[in-house]
C-alpha cells in the first residue's frame, strides 16, 4: 500500500477517534433500534420506474420493469416531490452531512482535487469550490470538514456497512475512502463516480489500458473472470455483510449505493433480450435492463430481511442521487427521456433534481400512501437519526439545513415544509448541454420556482403546480415574484458564504442574484 494512503488512513482513523460521541441513542432505546437500508441509485430518473410518481402513469412508467419498488411502494409511502441535487457527488455528500451543496461547497462531481472538474466554459471561471469533497478532518485542501452520518450511527452502536459507488472524496485524499468516514465496512467504495466496466469478464476494468485507471473497481477480484453485472456482485457482498451483522447481534446500517446506472451503459444479459423484444433500441434496451437489475438488487435485500425475518425492525429508504441522463449517451432524443419533466441530470429543471423516493418505516408508514410535500437530499440525514433515536447531535459549524421527514412518514402535515424555501446551488460547468443545464442557482418556495443563471444574469421562473414541464418562463409577467425570489435566493447564498464563478472578462465575481451584496 503506498504511504500517502497509509498516512490518510492514519489521519482518518485519528479524526473518526476526534468525533468523540457526538450524538447518543435515546435512553432505552439500545434494543429495540431498527435496521436501516439506505439505497440510492446512480443517475436515475423519476420516470425511470414502473412505479408511477406523476399524476398518472406514462409511457415510460409502462417501459420499465421495477416490481421490486412496486413491492416497496405498496408496503411503505411514496414522495412524489423529492430532489437531489443536479449532479451525483453533491447529493452524496449533502446525504452524509445535513448540509446543502452551497454550505459545504462540494457543487460539482470530484475525481482529483486538482485539476477540478469543471469543463471549459466561454465567460466564466470556476474557483474556490471544494473539489477535494468530504474529509473526516481539517486542514485537507479544498474539503470540507463534517461529521458523517455513518460516524454517527456507528458511534450509536450501528454496524455501518457501505456497498457501491462512495464518491465522497477526491483521489489521494481521507474521504475517499469509506472506512475513513464511519462505515465498518466498504464494498467496492473508492473516489471515482463510475465503473470502467460492469462486467465481471472485464475484471469491472478498462482492460485497454495499463495506466493509472482511477475507474477500476476495486474490492472484487474474487469475481474476476466471472459472467456477473456489478449490479448482481455488489448485491452478493451487501447481503454477506448483513448476515454478518444480524449474526453479531448488531443493529446495521446499510447503504447500497449502486454505480448503476451511471454510463458506461453496458449490457446486463439476464433482461436485455426482453427489451430489446419490445422494440427498444441497443442504447434503451442496455439501460433499461441495468434499471431492472437494480430493482432486482432491491429485491433480493427485501427478500433477506424477510428470511431473517426482520421487515418488521427494519426502515428501507428508496431515492436517486440526480436526474435521469439524458443530455448524451442514450438513445432516441435527447433532453426528453424524464417527461413530463423537462432535460435531465446536470440541469436545474425537474429533470435534473426531481427523484424517485419510497421510504418503508413499519410500524409508522402506511401501506401504499404517498406525499405530495417536498423533501430534498440533506433532509434524510436528521431523519435517520431521529429514526435511530439519536438525539442531541450538533454538526460541526453548529448547523443542520435538513429538516426531519419523520412527521411526514408518520402521516403528519408538515404546515412548515409548504412555504419552506429549498436551494439548489451549481455554480459549475457540467458539459452538457440541454435546457436548464448552464452555472445557476436556483429556489423553490411553495408551487414557485426561480433559475438565476451566471453567464448572462439572465432569471426563469416557473408554476410547477400549473407547469410541471417548465413550459412557460413567467419572469417578465410576474416580476414582483422574481425580484423577490430573487433576493431571498442571494440572502441564501450571502449567508453561507457560498461560491460564485468569476466574469473571464472583468476578473470578479458574478453578482449574486437579486443584486444582494
Amino acid at each position: 500500500m503506498p504511504i500517502r494512503t497509509l498516512l490518510w488512513l492514519a489521519i482518518g482513523s485519528l479524526a473518526m477517534a476526534a468525533y468523540g460521541a457526538p450524538a447518543q441513542a435515546a435512553e432505552g432505546t439500545n434494543d429495540s433500534r431498527p435496521n436501516i437500508v439506505m439505497f440510492l441509485v446512480d443517475d436515475m430518473g423519476w420516470q425511470d420506474t414502473s412505479v408511477p410518481f406523476h399524476t398518472e402513469e406514462t409511457p415510460f412508467n409502462r417501459r420499465y420493469h421495477t416490481p421490486n419498488m412496486q413491492r416497496l411502494a405498496k408496503s411503505g409511502m411514496k414522495f412524489t416531490q423529492a430532489y437531489s441535487c443536479t449532479v451525483c457527488t453533491p447529493t452524496r455528500v449533502s446525504l452524509m452531512t445535513g448540509l446543502n451543496a452551497a454550505r459545504h461547497r462540494v457543487t460539482n462531481w470530484t475525481l482529483r482535487v486538482e485539476p477540478a472538474t469543471d469543463r471549459e466554459h466561454d465567460t466564466l471561471r470556476f474557483p474556490g469550490w471544494n473539489s477535494g469533497g468530504l474529509c473526516p478532518t481539517s486542514g485537507v485542501k479544498r474539503t470540507v470538514h463534517a461529521t458523517p452520518l455513518p460516524a454517527v450511527l456507528r458511534q450509536a452502536g450501528y454496524r455501518t456497512i457501505h456497498t457501491g459507488k462512495a464518491h465522497f472524496g477526491a483521489v489521494d485524499t481521507p474521504g475517499a475512502d469509506p472506512l475513513n468516514l464511519g462505515f465498518d465496512v466498504n464494498i467496492a467504495g473508492h473516489a471515482a463516480g463510475a465503473p470502467a466496466s460492469y462486467l465481471g469478464t472485464d475484471n469491472f476494468s478498462n482492460k485497454r489500458s495499463n495506466k493509472n485507471r482511477p475507474w477500476d473497481v476495486p474490492g472484487l477480484e474474487k469475481y474476476h473472470g466471472q459472467d456477473i453485472f456489478l449490479t448482481e456482485a455488489l448485491t452478493r457482498e451487501a447481503l454477506v455483510a448483513m448476515d454478518q451483522a444480524i449474526d453479531d447481534g448488531k443493529p446495521f446500517f446499510l447503504y447500497v449505493a449502486h454505480y448503476a446506472v451511471h454510463t458506461p451503459l453496458m449490457k446486463d444479459s439476464r433482461f436485455y433480450q426482453t427489451y430489446r423484444d419490445a422494440g427498444l433500441d441497443h442504447k434503451e434496451a442496455m439501460y433499461s435492463a441495468m434499471i431492472e437489475g437494480m430493482d432486482k438488487s432491491l429485491g433480493d435485500i427485501l427478500d433477506n430481511i424477510e428470511r431473517h425475518d426482520l421487515s418488521d425492525e427494519t426502515i428501507v429508504l428508496f431515492t436517486s442521487d440526480n436526474g435521469g441522463l439524458s443530455a448524451h449517451a442514450r438513445g432516441g432524443e435527447p433532453n426528453t427521456h424524464n417527461r413530463p419533466l423537462a432535460s435531465g441530470k446536470g440541469s436545474a429543471y425537474e429533470g435534473g433534481i426531481r427523484e424517485p423516493m419510497i421510504v418503508r418505516w413499519p410500524g409508522v408508514t402506511k401501506a401504499g400512501s404517498t406525499c405530495t410535500q417536498p423533501v430534498i437530499i440533506e433532509d434524510f440525514f436528521p431523519t435517520i437519526l431521529e429514526m435511530a433515536g439519536i438525539e442531541g447531535f450538533q454538526q460541526i459549524g453548529g448547523v443542520l439545513d435538513g429538516r426531519s421527514f419523520a412527521g411526514l412518514l408518520h402521516g403528519e402535515h408538515d404546515d412548515v415544509r409548504d412555504e419552506r424555501p429549498l436551494f439548489w446551488h451549481y455554480p459549475n460547468h457540467w458539459g452538457g448541454t440541454g435546457p436548464g443545464i448552464a452555472p445557476s442557482s436556483t429556489i423553490r418556495r411553495g408551487d414557485w420556482k426561480l433559475i438565476y443563471y451566471y453567464a448572462d444574469g439572465r432569471y426563469e421562473l416557473f408554476n410547477l403546480a400549473e407547469d410541471i414541464g417548465e413550459y412557460h418562463d413567467l419572469a417578465d409577467e410576474r416580476p414582483e415574484i422574481r425580484d423577490r425570489m430573487a433576493k431571498e435566493l442571494g440572502r441564501y447564498l450571502v449567508d453561507v458564504d457560498a461560491t460564485v464563478p468569476v466574469d473571464k472578462s472583468s476578473g470578479e465575481p458574478v453578482a449574486y442574484p437579486g443584486g444582494v451584496r
